[in-house]
């Protein structure tokens, strides 16, 4: 008998801020891509799981850049691009327009 492995569905939130963080990487230019595991892993422990990731995957980063400015530069990076990705602000129409010269008498 064959076993099917179940996958629970995706939180959508989640996703995005997954999706966020690799364009945020594709910005500066640093060739990572994270997958749902290893966003999950990072993100349980906030900006220190970015720090750790950093010293774990890419230690020869921080022989050029301090730790702190290079989470700063992915965070602030991907902030850039979730604000890009926010709807523009509705603007308030009339629920109708009056015809040219339409004029409202009282009667």
């Amino acid at each position: 008998m064959r076993h099917t492995r179940h996958l629970a569905p995706t939180d959508s939130a989640a996703e995005a801020q997954r999706h966020a963080y690799n364009a945020a990487f594709e910005e500066l230019n640093l060739s990572w891509h994270w997958d749902a595991a290893t966003y999950a892993g990072v993100q349980a422990r906030g900006r220190d799981g970015l720090r750790d990731y950093l010293q774990a995957e890419h230690a020869h980063l921080l022989r050029a850049y301090d730790a702190d400015f290079l989470v700063n530069a992915i965070e602030t990076a991907k902030a850039r691009y979730c604000k890009s990705q926010q709807p523009a602000p509705r603007t308030h129409t009339a629920a109708y327009a009056r015809p040219a010269g339409y004029a409202h008498s009282a009667a």
